[in-house]
């Protein structure tokens, strides 16, 4: 079984970004020479943000539905697990058991309509 990695190398090409709704969330799983990565991004208008798909509380990934990474109302992350709910901006925890505690980021930009790995 491959390591389970904590950032990726700078500019990978993820995906077009028109591939992910605007308000919306993907995971990625890049599986690298050291091991295998996940993570998802969060897309707003013509910016990302990304994190490492891991819940601060419990160690487990954040979604247990592929890509369903926000609360109903699209304003904050959410682990489906135990309720735990993220700022978007900055991977805050704002509500559950890991409040002050924070999700971590994942350094991806938008180049030439791609999300790529920053």
């Amino acid at each position: 079984m491959s390591e389970r990695l904590s950032a990726t190398p700078p500019g990978v090409g993820l995906a077009p970004l028109a591939t992910i709704a605007d308000g919306g969330a993907r995971n990625f799983v890049l599986q690298l020479r050291a091991g295998r990565f996940h993570g998802f991004v969060v897309r707003r208008a013509d910016q990302v943000v990304g994190y490492v798909d891991r819940c601060p509380h419990a160690g487990v990934p954040l979604a247990q539905t592929l890509d369903d990474y926000l609360d109903p109302s699209g304003a904050l992350i959410a682990c489906s697990w135990h309720g735990a709910l993220f700022t978007i901006d900055d991977g805050l925890c704002v509500g559950g058991p890991c409040v002050g505690q924070r999700l971590t980021a994942w350094p991806v930009t938008v180049v030439d309509g791609i999300v790529t790995t920053a």
